[in-house]
Formats: structure tokens, C-alpha cells, sequence
């Protein structure tokens, strides 16, 4: 199974419909999205072409590919207009023999960690930023905002396909992959195969 893995949608039209393109792209089997999806926050500045009302159209047509998680943006109401669960705080996917834990991590992260085992992974969004860093005995990835990226990052996402995991650009450029094939790498990507620490 291939897994696209996507956060932080903010309410963004334009970067909702470059990421759909981008999953039909991918021809993966399933979209997970790590919450934030229709309302930008009151930290954030509006993304283009901000129509929440335009994503959850888009997003209701997909119903039957969408897995997602709550994301501390979104809210009760926000279930109501759309058509795939959104509340779950975290779901946990089986991956070969370890266990992914995503969730948004405005509650759960590399500073407060779920009750996950040695060798599992902890999946989030939120902090806008691509990411992949060894932790206590588990891995931290993040895929990086689809329409709001920070630090210099761009809009992208993530794909996930017997156990490679594979962050690339909305417009399917590859930025970095776990595992690398010949460095072990820590700390956040800027580029492919480069690391800040």
C-alpha cells in the first residue's frame, strides 16, 4: 500500500487542488492528513486563495481516500461540513513491524511523546517545518504544511511505500527520504541530503 501523507491545509484552495493533483499523481492508495484543514489560525496569515468552503468540496470527493486527524485549528463545526471523520486526536497504523503513531502535535511530539515502543515512529504536522529526527529509541517525522510552510521549507508532502518514506514538493521534486541509502542523517532537511542541526 502507498500512503500520502499531508498536514496543514489551512483553508487554502489553491494548495488544496496542487496537492489532490499531486495524489493522483502518486497513484497512492490512501491520503492521510495530519489536521489543520480548513480554517488558517489566528497565528498564520491567510494562504492563497483561502476558500474553506471550495476544500471541503474538494475534500468530500475524496471521502472514501481520506484518513485524518484533529489538528488544533479545527473543531466541531468543521466536522459537521465534512464528509470523513476528523476528531480522532491520533490513529496508529501498522507498518512492517513497527507501529506509526500520527497525530497533529500540538499535544503529542518529540517533547511530549505518545506511549509508543522502540523502533516505532512518531508522525505529526503543525509546526509547518519537514522534519525527520532520531528521538529515545523512536523516530519523529513530519511531513511539512501544504500551504503555509515555515523556515525556508516548501509546500509539500510525503509519501509512504514499504517502509521508504519520501518528502517531496507539491509538484513532485523529491527534498529528502528515510532511510537515506548511504548517510544516516539527523535532524531537519533543508534539501536533499543536506541537514541543519
Amino acid at each position: 500500500m502507498k500512503w500520502m501523507i499531508a498536514s496543514d491545509i489551512h483553508g487554502s484552495e489553491y494548495f488544496c487542488r496542487q496537492m489532490l493533483s499531486a495524489y493522483e499523481r502518486e497513484r497512492a492508495d490512501r491520503l492521510l492528513l495530519l489536521g489543520d484543514i480548513l480554517y488558517h489560525g489566528p497565528r498564520n496569515d491567510l494562504p492563497k486563495d483561502y476558500a474553506p468552503k471550495k476544500v471541503i468540496e474538494l475534500l468530500n470527493a475524496r471521502k472514501r481516500d481520506i484518513i485524518c486527524v484533529r489538528g488544533n485549528c479545527d473543531t466541531e463545526v468543521d466536522q459537521m461540513v465534512l464528509d470523513f471523520p476528523i476528531m480522532a486526536d491520533y490513529c496508529v497504523i501498522s507498518e512492517e513491524n513497527r507501529l506509526i503513531y500520527a497525530t497533529h502535535g500540538h499535544y503529542y511530539n518529540e517533547q511530549n511523546p505518545p506511549p509508543i515502543q522502540q523502533g516505532d515512529i512518531l508522525l505529526y504536522g503543525h509546526t509547518h517545518i519537514p522534519r525527520y529526527m532520531e528521538c529515545e529509541g523512536y523516530i519523529c517525522m513530519n511531513p511539512g504544511s501544504v500551504s503555509i510552510p515555515k523556515e525556508g521549507s516548501w509546500h509539500g508532502y510525503m509519501t509512504l511505500k514499504k517502509g521508504i518514506f519520501v518528502w517531496k514538493d507539491l509538484e513532485g521534486h523529491e527534498k529528502m527520504r528515510h532511510p537515506q541509502r548511504e548517510l544516516k542523517c539527523r535532524g531537519r532537511f533543508n534539501e536533499l541530503g543536506k541537514t541543519d542541526k
